[in-house]
């Protein structure tokens, strides 16, 4: 009975987490999004929230290490796809660890975006990251529209772009009546 209950405490205790302001020092809801500039697992450059103007974006903290990243990562990756019509990008950002390790953890995954290097985890202190994976949700303005401590579920996943896609949901829907 008790391990019945595990699962569903864990649910709501990432809900509410996730509802809650960040850690000191960390960005709050509806705030802007800390700027960085990363280099890909590529070697290619990429600055954020510049180079992602009007996309909503999920920026997710992991690494290779991490027993609930993997999870996490293809259930982002699912919603990636099935949103690409509105743009959503995954900015996945990998905590401490080198090149190598992180492409060949994307490619043993087999996910359809690729991820940026925080070797000095200068990037993660911005954003308060304290454990893995953590996960933020940020909307086309740049705002911080929520996030996800810990692997979260789709339920959880759901609710958390519901708040970065809801206009997109808004205008498709208009689209559709006209």
């Amino acid at each position: 009975m008790r391990s019945m209950m595990r699962q569903p405490l864990f649910t709501l205790a990432c809900v509410l987490l996730s509802a809650c302001g960040a850690p000191e020092g960390g960005p709050k809801t509806g705030t802007p999004a800390p700027r960085f500039e990363a280099r890909y697992v590529d070697g290619s450059t990429r600055r954020f929230p510049e180079d992602f103007a009007g996309q909503p974006v999920i920026v997710d903290f992991w690494a290779e290490w991490c027993q609930y990243c993997p999870d996490s990562m293809q259930r982002l990756d699912r919603a990636r796809r099935e949103h690409a019509d509105v743009g959503l990008e995954v900015i996945a950002v990998n905590v401490g660890q080198d090149q190598a390790t992180a492409a060949a953890f994307i490619d043993k995954l087999g996910l359809g975006y690729s991820a940026v290097l925080d070797p000095d985890r200068s990037i993660t202190a911005q954003y308060g990251v304290k454990g893995l994976p953590v996960s933020f949700f940020i909307d086309r303005n740049g705002l911080i529209g929520g996030r996800i401590i810990g692997g979260g579920d789709d339920k959880t996943l759901a609710m958390q772009l519901s708040r970065i896609l809801s206009n997109d949901t808004v205008d498709q829907n208009q689209s559709a009546a006209r």
